[in-house]
């Protein structure tokens, strides 16, 4: 089973950026559909973006147009371009592995979702 590392959260301003990335191991990487999720202090966890095994993408309707996934499978590595944050987006960000999709499509619920990475903090300051 694929295990999965986050890296790539700071404190930044708001309207700044971060890279977040998710480095993959012990399994088939590119066999997987991947998302990005996030858990503010005091709310539940929420989706952020996906990708399909064919790089269809996905994204949450409060970072459409800022934020952009993208994988790279020779280097085993989820990515997460995170552009004009908000102070309200400081949250825990996890990435996590989908086994079972169709090679074109991601199921968004976190429930489908089959492994998580313990997170990477990103807090945003006004």
């Amino acid at each position: 089973q694929v295990q999965l590392v986050e890296s790539g959260g700071g404190l930044v301003q708001a309207g700044g950026s971060l890279r977040l990335s998710c480095a993959a191991s012990g399994g088939t990487f590119s066999s997987y559909a991947m998302g990005w999720f996030r858990q503010a202090p005091g709310k539940e966890r929420e989706f952020v973006a996906a990708i399909s095994r064919s790089h269809t993408t996905y994204y949450a309707d409060s970072v459409k147009g800022r934020f952009t996934i993208s994988r790279h499978n020779a280097e085993n590595t989820l990515y997460l371009q995170m552009n004009s944050l908000k102070p309200e987006e400081t949250a825990v960000y996890y990435c996590a592995a989908q086994s079972a999709s169709p090679s074109t499509a991601v199921f968004t619920s976190q429930r489908t979702f089959d492994t998580w990475g313990q997170g990477t903090q990103v807090t945003v300051s006004s």
